[in-house]
């Protein structure tokens, strides 16, 4: 550990960064952030969106996957666009886009125009996030891209636990319109910073003409349907609807030739040959698994508190907010830390945090409301904060500046891809596990049992106490049972859903030892 002191210690004399490389780099994580808490501001003021516009419930989940589908496609995509654009080019135009298309969702009359809106404001705000990551690797000298790394990762942490918070707030003082009129303020801000400190850069525009357009056509097709399987799969009944079924055999295939295209080139969309590299392949799976858990937990613990402590969007809020305080309290000394610590120490101890706080949530019971989830949602935190960080630095290590923008895009398809693969089956497994306790809860409780007859009774005279005849309050004492027994499924499902979370991210810590670290005393790339 010493030796790793001393070699990885930060230079007495870093790099200096000129301060418009710094607005450049705030400016893309304020990006990435704007497009990540789009992710999830609808969420609540869903019902009222619907109502507004007329939708049904069940269409109306078509608002949250048109963003998602839009963004998941336009992703891999960003380094051959940066490329023949240029960065700045492509980074302004998209977040002028993203101003317009946020607008145009608040005017949205009906829910095609929404979904339509919804789609395009998720491709523009796709952009962001890898172009962020980005900036960092290209603008940043090697001794200051744990800061920006920690900047960055602040923002890819912190806007999904902010999203409902800040959506169930707006909606309450202004309405769901206000939500997407506010985005544009912000957004404006980001572009405006981006103009002043980005510097111009040549465009390749020859790109456009030699595109890898099968590449293109069958990264769309394939991320696309794989999308909207993984988001509609619970609603559709999974492999029991042709439509889903039919979304699988157009995935599948073309997900498989886009790679087998994609290593036959000799200039990819992507690199995928970035995956071959120990540290990056690494940094891949755990960050699959990290994304699975940490898009699951924004569904998994809101869920729990919503239907079984009847908590509305703000008291949700409240709870999740305790997540994002320790993050905020930790960013300052993260680059300290990742310069005199082993960097794949500090991810073990953060993963194991990260674990613990679910194991803290394993026995749930009637009881367990919002204040029982501070602690937890603290150590989540400061887990989070541990983790990213390390993470983005070994993950990237030997990767150059040409390499930027295919590990950037292709680092943040896999942490998309984890979010939706992880709340999909979190989702089914918490639906399965309630069907298996409620069998077995009810196999308990049989009208036969001595202490069911009389639970019953009791239950049949309080009601019959309070107006009801003998037959109603009978059918009032046993929905009444029926109510408990599936309540207390629920809980016991939530538990062992929480326990799953904890073994994913264990199994994540298990990619610990397995990075190399930097080569010592390399010299830093000068800032552009």
């Amino acid at each position: 550990m010493t030796a790793h002191l001393e070699a990885h210690a930060e230079p007495s004399t870093p790099a200096d960064v000129a301060l418009r490389t710094w607005v450049a780099v705030v400016a893309g994580s304020l990006g990435a952030f704007i497009a990540l808490l789009n992710h999830q501001i609808v969420n609540a003021a869903m019902a009222d969106i619907q109502n507004a516009l007329g939708a049904d419930p069940r269409d109306g989940s078509w608002i949250t996957t048109a963003y998602l589908v839009g963004a998941i496609v336009i992703i891999p995509m960003t380094g051959w666009l940066s490329r023949a654009l240029s960065t700045r080019l492509l980074l302004i135009g998209n977040g002028l886009l993203f101003v317009l298309f946020s607008i145009a969702c608040g005017f949205a009359g009906d829910l095609q125009q929404m979904v339509a809106a919804r789609a395009l404001q998720g491709m523009s705000g796709g952009v962001m996030a890898p172009m962020a990551f980005t900036l960092i690797i290209t603008l940043l000298p090697k001794p200051r891209q744990a800061t920006g790394m920690a900047v960055y990762c602040l923002t890819v942490t912190l806007a999904p636990a902010a999203g409902p918070v800040l959506g169930g707030w707006l909606a309450e003082l202004w309405g769901w319109r206000s939500m997407f009129y506010v985005m544009a303020a912000p957004s404006a801000v980001m572009v405006a910073l981006l103009w002043a400190s980005l510097e111009p850069e040549p465009r390749q525009l020859m790109l456009l003409r030699q595109a890898d357009w099968w590449g293109i056509f069958t990264m769309v097709l394939g991320l696309s349907c794989l999308q909207l399987l993984l988001e509609l799969g619970e609603r559709e009944d999974w492999f029991d609807s042709t439509f889903i079924v039919r979304l699988a055999m157009i995935a599948a295939p073309s997900l498989a030739l886009f790679v087998w295209i994609e290593l036959r080139r000799e200039d990819p969309l992507i690199n995928l040959r970035l995956l071959a590299r120990r540290n990056f392949l690494a940094g891949a799976i755990a960050s699959f698994l990290l994304g699975a858990v940490v898009f699951g937990g924004l569904f998994i613990l809101p869920l729990y508190l919503s239907r079984v402590q009847g908590y509305n969007s703000a008291q949700i809020g409240h709870v999740v907010m305790w997540t994002a305080l320790p993050q905020f309290a930790l960013l300052p000394f993260i680059p300290y830390l990742v310069r005199k610590v082993d960097p794949r120490l500090l991810l073990a101890l953060g993963f194991a945090l990260f674990a613990g706080s679910n194991l803290m949530n394993i026995a749930l019971t009637s009881d367990v409301a919002g204040e029982e989830f501070i602690l937890p949602s603290g150590v989540r935190g400061i887990g989070s904060a541990l983790v990213v960080t390390p993470l983005s630095m070994l993950a990237i290590v030997g990767i150059g500046v040409a390499d930027a923008a295919s590990a950037s895009a292709l680092s943040s398809v896999i942490r998309n891809l984890g979010g939706a693969i992880g709340v999909a089956c979190l989702r089914n497994f918490l639906i399965n596990r309630e069907q298996l306790y409620t069998h077995r809860l009810s196999e308990a409780v049989s009208p036969f049992g001595e202490s069911t007859r009389l639970r019953l009774e009791q239950l049949a005279q309080y009601f019959v106490d309070r107006g009801s005849s003998d037959l109603l309050a009978r059918h009032q004492a046993v929905r009444t049972i029926a109510e408990s027994v599936h309540h207390q499924a629920s809980i016991l499902a939530f538990s062992d859903t929480f326990l799953v979370m904890a073994a994913i991210l264990l199994l994540a810590l298990a990619s610990a030892p397995f990075y190399r670290l930097p080569p010592a005393g390399l010299p830093a790339k000068a800032p552009r």
